[in-house]
């Protein structure tokens, strides 16, 4: 099932900085993580769905830019983002 208005909005409120912030590097990055972590298992069900997965390569690589960039500005705030979503290993 694809993401609800409901789950969008718990997801922003989980990363936010501050009221009416959707537009920070870690909000965009917790929606494009909710998405991808959607499609991955979209892929276990659909292992031809090709074009689908051209969408999914294109959020990754909008993911890694925007995490590039929070690295390259604050350190700190990027350490603590990949440790929330826990994207490293």
């Amino acid at each position: 099932m694809v993401m609800t208005a409901e789950d969008k909005a718990q997801v922003i409120t989980d990363h936010k900085k501050h009221d009416g912030d959707t537009g920070s590097p870690e909000v965009q990055v917790a929606l494009l993580t909710a998405r991808i972590s959607y499609l991955t298992g979209h892929f276990k069900s659909h292992p031809k769905d090709f074009h689908s997965r051209t969408g999914l390569l294109k959020l990754v690589g909008q993911r890694r830019k925007l995490l590039n960039y929070l690295k390259k500005t604050d350190v700190q705030r990027y350490r603590d983002l990949i440790a929330k979503l826990g994207l490293r290993k």
